[in-house]
């Protein structure tokens, strides 16, 4: 249990995307099957069922941009990432364009995390434009 911790910037230091989707999990499975023998969420552990949902979708996103440039470097087009995602490839092209910008801003911001000035211009040639392959 993470007791105290309530907020996603505390949590998503603290635990992984397979710890916070599990305890996700446990919580969520006590909110749903609560029963005359069982006490409904306290406060703190409906506050942690929260932030830990917002803490697994940034992980994810997070995630699936990574696979996304991966999809890129391996000579993937925006049609067939667009595919994998269920979307159409300027949408995909898009939502990939923000992350990068999202990165780099986070990096100006704190001077380490996110993408660097340098990483930046990598991850845009590798995009590349929305007519490209």
């Amino acid at each position: 249990m993470l007791v105290g911790m309530s907020t996603p910037e505390e949590l998503e230091r603290e635990v992984t995307l397979l710890t916070a989707a599990a305890r996700h999990a446990q919580l969520s499975a006590r909110d749903c099957l609560i029963d005359d023998e069982q006490a409904p969420l306290s406060r703190e552990e409906a506050l942690e069922l929260l932030a830990l949902g917002e803490v697994i979708a940034r992980k994810a996103g997070y995630g699936r941009q990574l696979a996304v440039r991966t999809a890129r470097a391996a000579g993937a087009s925006w049609s067939q990432i667009g595919a994998a995602l269920g979307t159409s490839k300027q949408a995909a092209w898009e939502a990939h364009a923000r992350w990068i910008e999202e990165q780099a801003a986070q990096h100006w911001n704190t001077g380490y995390q996110g993408l660097s000035e340098e990483d930046e211009a990598g991850a845009r040639a590798l995009a590349g434009h929305l007519d490209q392959a």
